[in-house]
């Protein structure tokens, strides 16, 4: 069988079991914590990814990707620490999100795209702990689609190329999910190798059936944040496309994180959003889409059958 790189280096996809295709171990903002310690306490988030790990494979859950890019704080040196205390596989991810760094304004597509070809294929941080997918970003706080981050999605587009791992994208709105399609198919992505994601935020069965008609995957992958659309609307959602004979081009997911510095108050946070969190699928979401018709098999298919087939495509291209 094909192999995926992961945190604890190569695995073979068929022992991913469950898994959750969007998640983060820990989101940080690069330079606070480098330049004031005593606000970034990586103890008590490396005890708080232990316990939620615990908890994950303690339920059945085999695998998460971790789609924290370097821009969004991705330190291998922690990561590492926390892979001691677990038995999860952890797929790390290259990529940019869609605050681009200066650094990257000026530089050109093909620059960028060496980057995330070094993450892959040499490892991060100068470790030989190597990404196993690259995480792309659209969003309207940067003006929609605009010309700086179709650069950094035409050059997620080439490492792609150049290695075969798959796309993750983060897009909002969901309609933005058109664009990075266009982008990647006038750069000659193969779309069944891409996960249009955050697409769990909208109602639009249509819009949904259309992005998987053009071949993608797409991420129901934000349960949790019921303030952005309501638990009964998510799982609905999902139903009617299984219904319609979708199940095999969906995942699923939370987006949620160990740990987000983003967040001055994370308890309140918690009080706000208390379905946000790496249980919810299991615990919540799972049996409310059986109570609504969606069968075990396709259940197993969003998470087990298609991550695995999503990590079999292999090779440049």
């Amino acid at each position: 069988m094909p192999t995926i790189n992961t945190l604890r280096g190569p695995v073979d996809t068929a022992d991913l079991g469950r898994t959750l295709m969007h998640e983060h171990v820990a989101i940080r903002t690069p330079g606070i914590g480098e330049n004031w310690p005593e606000r970034w306490d990586e103890d008590s988030c490396t005890t708080t990814a232990h316990q939620k790990f615990t908890a994950l494979e303690a339920r059945g859950i085999g695998t998460i990707t971790d789609l924290t890019t370097a821009d969004m704080g991705r330190d291998i040196h922690y990561l590492q620490r926390v892979a001691e205390g677990t038995g999860l596989n952890i797929v790390l991810a290259s990529g940019i999100y869609w605050v681009v760094p200066m650094y990257w304004r000026g530089r050109d597509a093909d620059d960028l795209a060496s980057a995330f070809v070094t993450d892959i294929t040499e490892g991060i941080q100068g470790t030989e702990i190597k990404a196993g997918i690259i995480k792309l970003a659209s969003d309207q706080g940067a003006g929609s689609v605009d010309e700086i981050n179709e650069k950094c999605l035409r050059a997620g587009s080439r490492a792609h190329r150049q290695t075969g791992v798959p796309i993750a994208t983060h897009n909002n709105p969901p309609e933005l999910g058109r664009e990075q399609q266009r982008v990647f198919k006038e750069e000659g992505v193969d779309l069944s190798r891409v996960v249009i994601g955050h697409v769990g935020d909208t109602t639009d069965t249509g819009y949904l059936k259309e992005l998987m008609d053009n071949g993608s995957y797409i991420g129901m992958d934000r349960f949790g944040l019921d303030m952005i659309l309501s638990f009964a609307d998510r799982v609905a959602t999902v139903a009617t496309l299984c219904a319609d004979g979708y199940s095999g081009q969906i995942v699923l997911s939370h987006d949620a994180s160990c740990c987000l510095d983003w967040i001055p108050d994370p308890r309140a946070w918690e009080k706000d959003l208390p379905n946000w969190h790496f249980n919810h699928i299991s615990d919540d979401v799972t049996p409310a889409l059986l109570e609504q018709g969606v069968t075990q098999a396709q259940i197993d298919q969003m998470l087990i059958d298609n991550p695995r087939t999503l990590f079999e495509k292999q090779g440049a291209y």
